[in-house]
Parts: C-alpha cells; sequence; structure tokens
C-alpha cells in the first residue's frame, strides 16, 4: 500500500509582549502601592501639625480668686492678648472667667486635685478688635465658652512667712469658639496668695495665665483618619483589579 503522509500544523513562536510603560508612571502595582502607603504615612505625620495649625494663644492677669475647699473661682481677670492681638498698657481686650468643682484629693495648702464637675471656663472680649474678630455685634462678645474636663491640677509652687503662697491651677478645657467650632485646649494659672488678704477673705489674685485653644475635637480626628484608610482601600482595589 502506498504511505500517505500526515499534515503537520506549524504554530510559529511568539514573543511575550512588552509592558509600555509612560517616563514617570510607576511599572509595576507594588510600586504604586508602595507610593500610596508613602503618602497616607505623610499625611499621618501632618496631622497633628494640621490639628495645632490654627491654635488660639491668649493670656490674662489680675482679677480676684476664691479659694475654699469647694472650688477655686475667678471672675473679671483680665485679657490681656488673644493671638496677634494686644492689649496696650493699662487696658485690656476683655475678661476671663473660670470655675472648678471641689478638691477630690490634697487640700489648699498641700497641692492635690480639684473635679471638673459645675466647672466652667469662659472668654469674652470686648471693644472693636472682637466685633472685627468675630464679624458679630454688641459690647461683650463670648470669644470661648467651655469648662474643665478630667481632673484638674492644684500645685504649690512657693511657700514663704505663714499665708504667702503661690499656686498653679492647670487642666484641659473643651468648648466652643465664636466660629461655632468645638475645641479643646489647656490653661494654667499662676495664683499668689498674701497672707493680709487671706485673713480678710481668703482670697487671692492671678499673677498670669495662660490658654492654648485649637486642637480639633476627637471626632474630627477620626474622620480624618478614617478617610485616609478609605481613600488607600479604594485605591488598592482598583489597582489590583485591574
Amino acid at each position: 500500500m502506498r504511505e500517505v503522509n500526515k499534515p503537520t500544523l506549524v504554530i510559529p513562536a511568539t514573543r511575550a509582549s512588552k509592558r509600555v510603560v509612560r517616563k514617570g508612571y510607576p511599572n509595576s502595582v507594588e510600586e504604586t502601592m508602595r507610593r500610596i502607603a508613602v503618602v497616607v504615612g505623610l499625611c499621618a505625620l501632618l496631622l497633628p501639625i494640621a490639628a495645632w495649625a490654627d491654635a488660639v494663644n491668649l493670656t490674662n492677669e489680675f482679677g480676684t480668686v476664691s479659694i475654699s475647699s469647694s472650688g477655686i473661682s475667678s471672675i473679671g481677670s483680665e485679657l490681656l492678648s488673644w493671638g496677634s492681638n494686644v492689649a496696650s498698657p493699662g487696658h485690656s481686650l476683655g475678661t476671663v472667667s473660670f470655675k472648678t468643682g471641689a478638691f477630690t484629693s490634697g487640700g489648699i495648702f498641700t497641692g492635690g486635685t480639684l473635679s471638673a464637675t459645675g466647672s466652667y471656663f469662659d472668654v469674652v472680649g470686648v471693644g472693636l478688635w472682637a466685633k472685627q474678630l468675630s464679624g458679630l455685634s454688641g459690647k461683650k462678645i463670648a470669644l470661648f465658652t467651655g469648662s474643665f474636663v478630667g481632673p484638674i491640677t492644684w500645685t504649690v509652687v512657693s511657700h514663704t512667712g505663714k499665708f504667702n503662697y503661690v499656686f498653679t491651677l492647670s487642666g484641659e478645657i473643651y468648648g466652643m469658639l465664636y466660629t461655632g467650632r468645638d475645641v479643646k485646649g489647656y490653661t494654667t494659672q499662676t495664683i499668689v496668695l498674701f497672707q493680709n488678704q487671706w485673713y480678710k477673705d481668703g482670697k487671692g489674685s492671678i499673677r498670669v495665665g495662660t490658654e492654648s485653644l485649637g486642637t480639633p475635637e476627637p471626632g474630627t480626628l477620626v474622620l480624618f483618619g478614617t478617610g485616609l484608610i478609605a481613600v488607600a482601600g479604594t485605591l488598592r482595589r482598583k489597582l489590583f483589579g485591574m
């Protein structure tokens, strides 16, 4: 019999296609994710800076302080500065008033801790500067309305003579700015107590007080962080889905 040749199918060899990468673009998903991680990391580092970027620092002095085991209070301490606004010599920008709760540990002459229950911390601006700053009208502008949060520290700084004392009152405060924004901050009030005044009415005076307001409420920071995570997750899904 005559042998019949079987046809042979020849498949030509093909080259692996090369991925075209545009100049300046990442050439792999892994590299893209590394870049995203760097961006998210930088945002996390910049978050504390952003939180304090618009912090307001203020100072106050003078004013009478009532001191007892039921708490520390002051009404009408003179506001000397609010950010870049500084009172001229012999004048004030407004008032700073505050009240704490009762002592929960220690005492007046030993130092201790006071409660924030029933407390308040208010800053009022008076004059044209306050109206221009807030855009509000009226003789008195509520620049900050809040209270102490957490324990308040009462520290004995020095003691000379029988009743010549210097104390510091310090603690976190939380409330609302004139802009309607909720903020938290910190205050330290240096309070002096002189023997002749203490015997007469049990009161002292403020040598100097400092406050810093401007950290966004915790909820704002949480929302910002959640947003960063969501963005990173979305980009990751899109890239790995390609």
